[in-house]
């Protein structure tokens, strides 16, 4: 165990010793924002990984192992996400659902690896996590470089001679994402009339929304997650700024609506297709509904509940629970069958069959605003 030192070795031997008992239990980890700015995706992260860990138990777990879930809080920061991966192999975790954020998953991934530990992210779209050679990185979502190419060719198919502006939040992802869309801009000679970062986690951004109404700006990109792109959007609004605004997966919880108010309604957003509608997860979106507490299992829930599936399969088709042995399997091209439809991976551990479609935040008969496919 490189990464713990001589008291985090101590600890996780008196754990292993302590535990031996449930030698047997498939332990599983599951690491995302539960508190913070974006505890919303957290929940959506904990809530599908609960969900398929109870069902995959009530079947008789995974090769006849109890998966036991333990919950790991990043808060969204790379710092926290390095200190739960470091928790995680104290107490014997060997298979991860994680992180949300790439900036959390791409530093704790180096922790995974050196350990053993396989991990599938349900989120992380930037393309370094899948990048670094290593033998333990998958996704159950696409990849940035293929988000940004879709946002681009919908820009220069439906905003031709207008002017764009792109912001981001500085973060592994967001800026990302932004960059990515604006190399897809460049291959159709678009250049933003603004490109500007800003810093998260603060509350008034009017400053840049005066440079982006100075600009002129027909359309703004934002790179970054929901709670900065509505107030971004929110504050576009109180400038009478009226262009839309066109965002990619980190928006994905109907907390974006809320923040941003009105003005959401007609923002523009890039995601896969909507997992819910996919007959393949209506019984276990039956499922969230029929809680006495009902949950709308929206965005990663369903990519989360997916990746714990892929892990049951791949142990089956192993006919192991070693974490390399069935990334052996999941690198092998083999075919999952998931309630996000059916999944294969490449070398790398990217989906063969990542896609993205185009959403519009529209307001509903009820009058909330959330978004919706497009035809």
């Amino acid at each position: 165990m490189k990464t713990l030192g001589l008291t985090g070795f101590v600890l996780a031997a008196g754990l292993a010793f302590s535990g031996a008992a449930h030698a047997a239990d498939f332990k599983l980890g599951v690491a995302g924002p539960i508190t913070g700015s974006t505890a919303a995706f957290g929940a959506q992260l904990q809530q599908g990984t609960q969900q398929a860990v109870d069902d995959i138990n009530a079947k008789g777990g995974i090769l006849g192992n109890k998966i036991v879930l333990e919950v790991g809080d990043d808060q969204g920061d790379p710092k926290q996400a390095v200190s739960v991966a470091n928790k995680f192999v104290g107490d014997g975790v060997k298979y991860v659902v994680g992180d949300f954020n790439s900036g959390a998953s791409i530093p704790a991934s180096a922790v995974y690896n050196e350990n053993g530990i396989l991990q599938i992210t349900p989120a992380s779209t930037n393309p370094k996590f899948t990048e670094q050679g290593f033998w333990n990185t998958f996704r159950t979502c696409g990849r940035d470089d293929q988000q940004g190419e879709v946002a681009a060719k919908y820009i220069a198919a439906h905003f031709k001679g207008k002017k764009i502006a792109i912001l981001h939040d500085k973060t592994t992802y967001g800026k990302g994402l932004a960059d990515a869309t604006m190399a897809g801009l460049a291959k159709d000679g678009i250049k933003p009339v603004l490109y500007e970062g800003v810093n998260t986690g603060e509350k008034d951004y009017s400053a840049v929304v005066s440079k982006m109404k100075a600009s002129g700006a027909d359309l703004v990109y934002w790179g970054g997650l929901h709670p900065e792109g509505g107030l971004i959007r929110r504050q576009m609004t109180d400038q009478g700024i009226k262009s839309p605004m066109m965002s990619g997966d980190g928006i994905t919880d109907n907390e974006f609506a809320s923040i941003a108010g009105p003005g959401a309604e007609g923002t523009l957003m890039t995601f896969g297709a909507d997992a819910r509608k996919n007959p393949a997860a209506s019984a276990v979106v039956k499922e969230f509904a029929a809680r006495s507490t009902p949950f709308d299992p929206q965005a990663y829930t369903l990519y989360s509940y997916a990746a714990v599936q892929v892990m049951a399969q791949a142990a089956e088709a192993a006919k192991s629970v070693d974490p390399k042995k069935m990334a052996e399997k999941m690198h092998d091209g083999m075919t999952f069958h998931t309630v996000i439809g059916d999944l294969s991976y490449d070398k790398k551990g990217d989906l063969k069959q990542a896609g993205y479609v185009m959403y519009t935040w529209k307001k509903q008969p009820d009058g909330k605003i959330t978004y919706i496919e497009n035809d």
